[in-house]
């Protein structure tokens, strides 16, 4: 059965894709992956950036005696799919996203980064912060949300893909979105979407951006069309 792996987004864990796994089960060898620093995984000191996550995936697919894969990712873990196909082409055979922020300057960073303080997020929606908690744990989930507003303001100082590296990537890929997200916008995915030599774009009815959120039937049609339906 082909390879088909599943990136999770920004202070998420591969624990959230357990439903998607499931389904998937009998027409792929799925393969779940934590970042470093999420869902209990060890931080590492080095500063955190879509070449890390990259190459924590492309490491996965070595220890695994991968030789390329299907790749779904969700929110950040799309943008990691999208830079292993640019930079690392023979790796990734189709690439499905859901939910990535292709966009980034300063003031997006500003806004996302404001919602990663956790002394707020302890005092205004306690039970994200348990989830949060227990999520990663024995991380420690502050000091990630700390390394995640790293990234996303380095991001926002420059994006690491340009809209010209998109033109480079051929692997065919699925950008999909869900209506009601209120953190991505279609222009951007749209955007990225006809740069794309090989793309399809989808819209998900009735979805915003948690994943937890998703309508999983639509989700699971979008990508058995495209990675089943449509070899």
């Amino acid at each position: 059965m082909q390879h088909l792996l599943l990136l999770h987004g920004a202070i998420g864990a591969k624990s959230q894709f357990a439903s998607l796994a499931k389904a998937f089960s009998n027409e792929f060898n799925i393969h779940l992956i934590n970042f470093s620093g999420h869902g209990g995984k060890p931080i590492t000191e080095a500063k955190f950036s879509i070449a890390l996550f990259a190459g924590e995936v492309l490491d996965y697919m070595q220890e695994n005696h991968i030789e390329r894969a299907d790749i779904f990712g969700y929110s950040m873990g799309g943008y990691v799919a999208m830079y292993i196909a640019r930079y690392h082409p023979a790796k990734a055979k189709r690439i499905i996203t859901l939910a990535t922020k292709f966009h980034w300057d300063e003031a997006t960073a500003a806004k996302e980064v404001k919602m990663l303080n956790a002394e707020t997020i302890q005092q205004k929606v306690p039970v994200f912060a348990q989830q949060l908690s227990e999520r990663h744990f024995p991380t420690d989930w502050k000091r990630l949300l700390e390394k995640t507003a790293e990234l996303l303001t380095a991001l926002g100082a420059g994006n690491t893909l340009k809209l010209e590296d998109y033109l480079t990537v051929t692997a065919p890929c699925l950008l999909l979105l869900g209506d009601r997200d209120k953190m991505v916008t279609l222009d951007e995915t749209v955007t990225v979407y006809k740069q794309l030599a090989h793309a399809q774009l989808g819209v998900i009815p009735g979805t915003p951006h948690q994943i937890e959120l998703v309508n999983l039937r639509f989700l699971g049609f979008f990508i058995k069309d495209f990675l089943i339906r449509r070899q």
